[in-house]
């Protein structure tokens, strides 16, 4: 098959040792990042199978209609990116693993990496002692403060332990069933929404972003929170209402934030408020950016084609689509 892989900006993924599942396969790997339709209907108009990193570039109905090649698009975890009613209309099978037995350990880590990072001013006092400035403040330790978790699922818990192992207490917000689970594994819950954020030192969002979590967490819920705490993102920015970080950061309430996630990606605006506060630590959509992550992601994504090559798709998202007499078969 011809097969594309968008996005690939450090050029990893040929490097892989996954990616011998690809042999005997016409492979164009893409380095750069385009959104232009015009520019990836060029680029893609021989692809058959396309090969998508997380959520880096929108696939979309226009694009997909001047496509007509392509048969599979294969990738992982979630798909708000990806237009999967205009997928199934014009015969496209779709197969994402959503990876649901084990959790981002990078995420989990890169999140206790900025916690840590934020609270002992790592970034700052670096910048300081390169301008030859010795000792820039006094920062905080975390055991004894109150961590607090919003979303409890396979990130959420491990960032938990994390907070367990360094001595914090650990207070979770998240669904029903998600509570009930955090209770039984040890941690407090939250008796409301409103105590969680009063009440929390940092607070660390993990959760996936669907229409019944956009804006889950809006400036009133901000404006709850401790002077001196620490709100991190690296799940997805618009579980933030937009605006409202900035906004609650200028009025000092949290007094500090950790984000590796934004609006907009890639984020290159460095006009962006967050980048210019003193109190604000940010990455580059870091979370699951290691090459250990990147081998167990596109081993599946691999296993994904090879399946449908061997006619039969697995973790197919448009499960019609293998019914439909438009399917473009292999």
């Amino acid at each position: 098959m011809k097969i594309s892989i968008l996005d690939d900006y450090h050029d990893t993924v040929r490097t892989l040792a996954c990616f011998k599942k690809l042999d005997g396969h016409d492979v164009t790997v893409w380095n750069d990042h385009v959104q232009d339709v015009d520019a990836l209907a060029e680029r893609l108009k021989d692809t058959e199978a396309l090969v998508l990193i997380r959520e880096r570039t929108k696939i979309q109905e226009p694009l997909l209609e001047r496509l007509p090649k392509l048969k599979l698009i294969s990738q992982r975890s979630v798909y708000p990116h990806i237009d999967i009613d205009a997928c199934t209309k014009l015969g496209i099978v779709v197969s994402s693993n959503m990876h649901l037995g084990t959790p981002s350990y990078a995420t989990a880590e890169l999140t206790w990496g900025l916690i840590i990072a934020a609270f002992r001013q790592i970034p700052q006092q670096m910048a300081s002692l390169k301008a030859g400035t010795w000792q820039l403040g006094v920062g905080s330790t975390l055991r004894n403060k109150t961590l607090g978790i919003f979303g409890y699922g396979r990130i959420g818990a491990a960032v938990a332990a994390y907070g367990k192992a360094f001595g914090m207490n650990v207070v979770v917000w998240a669904r029903p069933q998600s509570m009930v689970r955090a209770k039984a594994e040890g941690h407090l819950v939250a008796p409301s929404k409103l105590a969680f954020f009063e009440r929390c030192d940092v607070i660390t969002l993990h959760m996936r972003l669907v229409d019944a979590t956009r804006g889950i967490v809006t400036y009133d819920d901000l404006r709850r929170m401790k002077p001196t705490a620490l709100m991190v993102n690296t799940s997805r920015a618009p579980l933030i209402e937009r605006g409202a970080l900035v906004e609650a950061l200028r009025a000092g309430r949290p007094g500090m934030a950790a984000v590796d996630v934004y609006e907009e990606e890639p984020m290159r605006d460095t006009a962006n408020p967050l980048l210019n506060m003193d109190n604000v630590i940010c990455t580059p959509h870091l979370g699951y950016v290691t090459r250990d992550e990147y081998e167990l992601q596109f081993s599946d994504i691999f296993d994904q084609i090879t399946a449908y090559t061997a006619g039969d798709p697995i973790n197919v998202v448009n499960a019609d689509v293998l019914k439909s007499e438009l399917r473009r078969t292999a």
